[in-house]
């Protein structure tokens, strides 16, 4: 988006280089990442998505989601993250619809992607063809809404379930630390606790 907020450029791009199946290649992991790079532009403030709870071939995701954190460091940026439900809820989509009168889960990729589509028009006047420039057109909305809050503009201008969103971004919520449980010995007085066990040495150690 430019500083008006209008969209500059709507692109979704893919890999290029011969499918496997499963997966992605590293020939096609580095295009997406030559992709990006050329895409990004010095000042551009960026705001990325996460990776979703429970995502299928996450070790795969997860290489794809690091080598484009990577080329947006390598260009001099720096970017927060969103998770992928807060991006949701900023558009007002629930997970559920209602059917005659009743809350009903969304089923499948298609009625999840058409909700999103909807969340997007409803609040922007927005819509692609593509369901993946739909989502990105929202990120890049909430990454407008942080900047003007930063530079001035009231949190109130924005509905309560936004506000949240962009206050979470703005001023996370320190995570809390678990306390460690202290764990009582129920063996008897003179007796290691590993005698007699299969507990693994306390020098060993596990590569993975």
């Amino acid at each position: 988006m430019d500083e008006d907020g209008n969209p500059v450029v709507e692109t979704s791009f893919r890999g290029r280089g011969k499918d496997q199946p499963g997966g992605i290649t590293l020939e096609q992991r580095v295009s997406l990442q030559n992709q990006l790079f050329k895409l990004l532009e010095s000042g551009d403030v960026v705001l990325k998505e996460g990776i979703a709870n429970k995502t299928p071939r996450l070790i795969t995701t997860a290489k794809i989601h690091g080598g484009l954190e990577d080329m947006i460091t390598r260009k001099g940026l720096s970017f927060e993250s969103i998770q992928p439900t807060a991006v949701k809820k900023y558009v007002r989509v629930t997970g559920f619809k209602l059917v005659d009168g009743k809350k009903v889960r969304l089923e499948g990729e298609k009625e999840k992607k058409e909700a999103m589509a909807a969340g997007a028009l409803e609040h922007f006047g927005y819509s692609h063809p593509n369901n993946n420039v739909v989502d990105a057109f929202i990120i890049a909305k909430i990454c407008e809404a942080v900047y003007r809050v930063r530079q001035g503009k009231p949190l109130s201008d924005y509905p309560k379930y936004q506000q949240e969103i962009i206050q979470s971004i703005i001023k996370p919520t320190p995570k809390e630390k678990k306390s460690k449980k202290t764990e009582k010995p129920n063996q008897r007085r003179g007796k290691s606790r590993t005698a007699g066990s299969h507990a693994q040495n306390t020098e060993q150690t596990c590569l993975f």
